[in-house]
């Protein structure tokens, strides 16, 4: 799916993180961003410092905090403070109960039938109840500004009985457990929710905390939630969540105690290290690509798309990004990955002979093509796309568009980059990226050949069935025909914290505070 579909959305606006374009853009065109006023929740003010507080430095500080605006970008991370969702992924990426204690399918595969546990509410009162889940279904569904209703296609409707939520499919499906988890469903109050305007700002969930105080774009103040089914496990007294300053300065606000906890950028992990400062090392499903449409010249002509596959030099990105954490990659995951198929590796080595060749064969010169790269911020991967493409006799000019998203996702542009974190469902990463309506392919509506039907024999195979991983890669296979994407490195997510932090579970992908305990 991350995205980083993936796509951070801050769902879009690009993210802060260089080379990182995200889906945080999306929600940004689609909502209007409320005035930068004080809103509290409910009147109360949490309390300041304190050996429970958790003080977190964060660079995809939500500019939304509707879930279904807000998208399943890289700021669900910070939304999972406030809400709970029907799952969550364990430490191998598999869903495991959340709000849902246990789900199960009929005999064809095409209805699953989610258990919550009983007594839950969210935190304005009102009962968490199969109703309240079908509502948080729907609204993803059908809300104008939905940033998630492409990846809700095989829910056809839902019946709500009690403490029952009945999933009904439009075609067979096992992988809805992995995708109703954090990135895609936190259940927000449906009372809450009846003013979704409101709830932008004003967020209203069942997670492990509250939020007492809200200055939307630069501080969430939060406290610990007693009606959270497992508040046992949380530690965590208050939250301050602030919107991280430039990267150069999170390291000193660390040292200083300024903040306790924050996502780095690599650049900044060895100075992190010798101030002392833990770096949290959290794998996850990100992946960088360039983003072609062969709907547009001169990339309607497959020997020129080749052109560009043999010119990419993954490592340059690796070893000018990544500062050792990175590893290069020609699929939308990370090497080791249960999606990542092996067979489909170094399929497009890096050749700039055999690029220039094929340029020739295609009827263009050197410097007869000229391309704009559209980007949304200024981002190094576009000079090193740059500087690969004029080494094999193709000019790049880069064009810095804060309105990128728009024409990105209208596929109006020719030539771009994006990065993606992923989904729980490694499915639907693929159907993103590949599928006639992805949000991330460029060339929408074209698909590859035989993805459709390798998709089909995704949904229709148990993820704890044998031959899983087989018919999953075979599926990612199959997308790897696409002419619409280049894929060049991938990284970890990074976090710096003080010793004063306990370790945090290694979840791919998710920040995990269960368990974890802040000292003096």
């Amino acid at each position: 799916m991350s995205i980083r579909i993936a796509l951070r959305r801050t769902p879009v606006g690009p993210s802060r993180r260089p080379g990182r374009t995200r889906l945080t853009a999306l929600s940004a065109v689609l909502v209007t961003t409320a005035g930068l006023s004080l809103t509290a929740c409910g009147g109360q003010s949490a309390s300041a410092g304190g050996a429970g507080t958790l003080k977190w430095a964060s660079s995809s500080f939500p500019s939304h905090w509707d879930p279904v605006v807000s998208g399943s970008g890289a700021q669900f991370r910070e939304l999972a403070l406030v809400y709970a969702s029907l799952t969550r992924t364990d430490d191998t990426g598999k869903a495991v109960p959340d709000l849902a204690k246990s789900w199960q399918y009929n005999a064809k595969g095409d209805q699953v039938t989610f258990h919550l546990r009983p007594n839950l509410k969210f935190s304005d009162g009102t009962a968490l109840d199969a109703t309240a889940v079908k509502d948080a279904i729907e609204r993803a569904k059908t809300q104008k500004n939905s940033a998630l209703f492409g990846d809700l296609t095989s829910i056809r409707s839902v019946d709500a009985d009690g403490l029952d939520v009945v999933v009904h499919l439009t075609q067979v499906d096992y992988q809805i457990p992995q995708l109703l988890g954090e990135r895609v469903l936190q259940v927000a109050s449906p009372k809450a929710a009846a003013n979704p305007g409101k709830l932008d700002q004003s967020p209203v969930g069942a997670g492990p905390f509250t939020v007492t105080q809200l200055v939307p774009g630069t501080k969430v103040l939060l406290k610990k939630n007693p009606d959270y089914w497992d508040a046992k496990d949380i530690h965590i007294d208050n939250v301050e969540l602030t919107s991280a300053p430039d990267a150069a300065t999170v390291v000193s606000g660390l040292q200083t105690g300024v903040y306790n906890f924050a996502d780095i950028e690599a650049s900044q992990a060895d100075a992190a290290k010798k101030a002392g400062l833990d770096v949290f090392v959290q794998p996850g499903f990100n992946a960088e690509n360039i983003s072609l449409n062969i709907n547009k010249a001169p990339f309607t002509n497959s020997k020129v798309v080749d052109a560009v596959r043999y010119a990419v030099n993954r490592q340059e990105f690796v070893d000018k990004l990544t500062f050792g954490y990175g590893s290069a990659t020609d699929q939308p995951f990370p090497k080791g990955y249960v999606a990542y198929d092996p067979k489909s590796a170094d399929l497009y080595p890096y050749d700039p002979a055999k690029s220039r060749q094929l340029l020739a064969e295609a009827g263009y010169k050197p410097g007869a093509i000229k391309l704009t790269l559209d980007i949304p911020a200024a981002d190094p991967q576009a000079e090193i796309v740059q500087s690969q493409l004029a080494k094999v006799g193709i000019t790049v000019t880069i064009k810095v568009d804060k309105n990128w998203a728009t024409p990105f996702f209208a596929k109006d542009l020719t030539f771009s980059l994006y990065g993606t974190t992923g989904r729980d469902s490694a499915l639907q990463t693929l159907t993103a990226h590949f599928g006639p309506n992805g949000p991330l392919n460029l060339s929408t509506p074209y698909e590859p050949a035989g993805f459709e039907a390798a998709v089909a024999k995704v949904r229709q195979t148990s993820i704890d069935a044998p031959d899983y991983a087989q018919v999953l890669q075979a599926a990612t296979r199959a997308g790897l025909k696409s002419e619409a994407l280049v894929f060049t490195y991938s990284a970890p997510n990074l976090f710096a914290k003080s010793k004063s932090v306990s370790n945090l579970p290694k979840n791919p992908g998710h920040i995990d505070w269960t368990g974890v305990t802040i000292g003096n």
